[in-house]
């Protein structure tokens, strides 16, 4: 298979969207557990925007780099921030608030770079558009879509994604328990659901809900 370079220019421009997203979503999980009551992740130094303490060398750059330089959606995942949801004040509101503050993460980065293209594109207007503002300016719009992309994906209801831990939740006791079997095979589920694009399927409601938020700067 041959790599074209705009496959590579565009892996190179989503790289460090891919580790503040990833870092930001890990620190959300990591800061929520804190305040539940689990300091489990606080004393393993995750309560940190710092790349370093959450990538994960398949997750956060090899998978991604496969669907960059594939055409496949550009998904990952970073270290999964440890916790112990037995220390949680509350069980199940502590964990479905701690699953669910990874992707409010993702979502308030992709409203900022939403924000930021507004302004470049109002910028654009005033002083006209040079090479770096005009780079910049992907740069946003690749971190309103990234967001969105990984938001959608963590909410799959496939182990060991955020999504998992909510709809096992919210399940009657006799399906939660059959659910939770599947847990030691989500992975499997995941690399069976690339193989067969199904993933792609994700790219549709999540490139509406990106150009929303990217909407408004049409109007300037």
């Amino acid at each position: 298979m041959e790599i074209s370079q705009e496959a590579i220019r565009q892996f190179v421009l989503a790289l460090p969207v891919l580790l503040l997203a990833f870092s930001v979503h890990e620190f959300m999980h990591a800061w929520v557990a804190l305040k539940q009551g689990d300091d489990t992740a606080y004393k393993a130094g995750r309560v940190t925007l710092d790349p370093r303490s959450h990538i994960d060398p398949i997750g956060s750059l090899l998978f991604p780099a496969i669907g960059a330089l594939t055409g496949a959606p550009i998904i990952g995942w970073a270290r999964p921030t440890p916790t112990n949801p037995s220390k949680y004040r509350h069980y199940k509101r502590g964990d479905i608030l701690v699953s669910l503050a990874g992707v409010v993460g993702n979502l308030g980065l992709a409203v900022m770079f939403a924000l930021l293209h507004l302004g470049a594109v109002a910028l654009a207007r005033q002083v006209g558009v040079s090479g770096f503002l005009a780079t910049a300016d992907e740069l946003f719009i690749t971190g309103v879509f990234l967001n969105v992309f990984l938001i959608f994906f963590n909410l799959l209801p496939v182990p060991p994604l955020d999504g998992s831990h909510v709809l096992y939740h919210l399940l009657p006791v006799n399906l939660a328990h059959a659910y939770r079997q599947l847990y030691p095979y989500g992975f499997i589920i995941l690399y069976m659901l690339l193989i067969l694009n199904a993933l792609n399927k994700m790219a549709i409601p999540a490139t509406a809900v990106a150009r929303f938020l990217l909407w408004p700067a049409s109007l300037v």
